[in-house]
């Protein structure tokens, strides 16, 4: 029954991405679940105990583990409840398919802090109070799911008069439907015994991104310090140094600059800094010689590595700010984020390769907050999951981090340095549609604003000022962007300029993110 409701989910989860309620091409929820059902089917494939209790309980663990995205941490939960319904239970009937159904429905809920109506999990619950009420004078297993099925049906249909948001994008909720499609496929099987087969070959889960191998080094010494002083200008020091390195990272106010950069000339950077001040915390390394270190063994490191007070997990999605976040001192990267959120296994073996007192784990995406969130209750390392929605929070996340506060005090600095942060997108439009009243064509240029759609339009430099002026009011001081895989750096270069001119009152920097499918990712403080 579960690889059956997998199979069918896969067979349709283009489908389920489809429903996503901005029309934006990032919808995942599909690919989400199906990833989840099949981390549990290879966990069932690895069992060699066939009775009920123990595939419900491989199932659970399975999900569990391959959690990815708010739908498939929901969908774990559903399971495991599905666990303790069935434990010590060796044969399905309608009854035992409802006490299963009412505490995958009770575990889910319980599993996510404010429970939204008008999505899987409504048809999860209504779906199991429908059970309870029918077990009794449906006793065939068979004939009862099938009617449950036809009622999470009828509660899929009347999710957009739940959601006002599913009504304007013309949808059904995602999660919900991609439910269907299991127990769709689950009574399937109980129909014909046969496994509905896949159309193609199943999804592989993939695999965290490996290390970067420096081949081709140009600058061989990464060069990190800190300038304190007076009336420091971080943006007139950036320039001083543009042309003797790379990888360059300058941040910080008229007291405190935190510089990065790769370069040959570790000494003239730091005679130019001298100028300004006087600095702390200066760290030098030979990228070759790290290079070299590659070949030692992970277990060699380890045993070597002195433990930290503080490590940070930073998801990122791009190879320009995964090098930011690396830069910034991000202990490991995990690859990821709108369109390939990682799974809770995947966060907890990241985890597991930091030796810190204390483990910060920087989501950058509220699609990514519970499988870390779940990941910390699978950990006994104590971890602090800051709730960053977007890539400038997390960024500002980690600069607040100070090493020698308690992790009491650094959570304190954190939110309120997430709260200190304006996120703006701007991507294009995938399919035709409506929004509070504006008609958005598929191809439009959006600019998303906080969650939500702040500007349409047929030219990307207009609408990324819509969203640049709604953004920036009088208190703020440092306009951020991130440049996609799909913009040049000579166009990127212009745009910045621009906004240099049009914002005067604000500092404007502009770095190579590589994110797929975002042009640009715009920040303010």
């Amino acid at each position: 029954m579960i690889i059956s409701g997998a199979n069918n989910l896969e067979n349709n989860k283009s489908l389920v991405n489809s429903l996503n309620v901005f029309p934006v091409p990032d919808g995942d929820t599909g690919t989400n679940m199906s990833l989840t059902m099949n981390s549990a089917v290879k966990e069932i494939n690895k069992s060699k105990e066939l009775e009920v209790s123990a595939i419900a309980d491989s199932v659970a663990n399975g999900s569990l583990m391959g959690a990815r995205g708010n739908s498939g941490v929901i969908l774990s939960q559903i399971f495991r409840g599905f666990a303790k319904a069935l434990k010590n239970v060796n044969e399905i009937d309608a009854s035992a398919l409802a006490n299963a159904l009412t505490e995958g429905s009770n575990t889910a809920y319980k599993a996510v802090m404010k429970p939204t109506e008008g999505t899987i999990l409504t048809v999860i619950r209504e779906s199991a109070e429908y059970g309870i009420k029918i077990a009794k004078n449906t006793p065939n297993a068979t004939d009862f799911l099938g009617k449950v099925i036809e009622k999470a049906d009828e509660t899929l249909n009347r999710t957009p008069d739940m959601l006002p948001i599913l009504k304007q994008a013309g949808v059904v909720d995602a999660g919900g439907k991609g439910l269907v499609y299991i127990l769709k496929g689950m009574h399937q099987y109980l129909i014909s015994e046969n496994i509905i087969q896949l159309s193609e070959a199943m999804e592989e889960e993939p695999e965290q991104a490996a290390k970067p191998v420096y081949d081709d080094i140009i600058y061989g010494y990464c060069t990190e310090f800190f300038i304190k002083g007076k009336d420091l200008d971080p943006e007139e020091f950036k320039k001083k140094i543009t042309e003797i390195g790379d990888s360059i990272v300058v941040v910080g106010d008229e007291n405190l600059i935190k510089v990065h950069i790769h370069t040959n000339n570790p000494g003239v950077i730091i005679e130019k800094a001298l100028q300004l001040g006087f600095l702390s915390k200066i760290k030098i390394d030979n990228m070759r010689e790290q290079h070299e270190e590659l070949l030692i063994s992970e277990e060699d490191r380890e045993e070597n590595q002195e433990i930290k007070k503080y490590g940070v997990v930073a998801v990122a999605m791009g190879s320009g700010i995964s090098s930011i976040f690396r830069d910034l001192g991000a202990n490991e990267i995990i690859e990821g984020g709108q369109t390939m959120n990682p799974s809770t296994e995947d966060i907890l073996k990241s985890v597991d390769r930091i030796r810190a007192e204390n483990i910060i784990i920087l989501p950058n995406n509220g699609n990514i907050i519970l499988a870390a969130n779940q990941a910390k209750s699978l950990s006994n390392k104590n971890i602090i999951v800051a709730p960053t929605k977007s890539i400038p929070q997390g960024i500002s996340a980690l600069m607040t981090l100070d090493q020698e506060k308690s992790p009491e005090d650094n959570e304190k600095k954190i939110s309120k340095a997430i709260g200190d942060v304006k996120t703006g997108l701007i991507t294009y439009a995938v399919r035709d549609s409506n929004f509070d009243g504006v008609d958005i064509e598929e191809g439009n240029f959006l600019g998303i604003m906080e969650g939500k759609i702040g500007a349409v339009g047929e030219e990307l430099i207009e609408v990324i000022y819509k969203v640049m002026d709604a953004m920036v009011d009088e208190d703020a001081s440092l306009i951020t962007l991130y440049y996609g895989n799909d913009i040049g750096e000579e166009a990127a270069s212009k745009l910045e300029q621009e906004l240099m001119q049009r914002y005067p009152d604000c500092d404007v920097e502009m770095h190579y993110g590589g994110q797929p499918l975002y042009y640009y990712i715009l920040s303010v403080e």
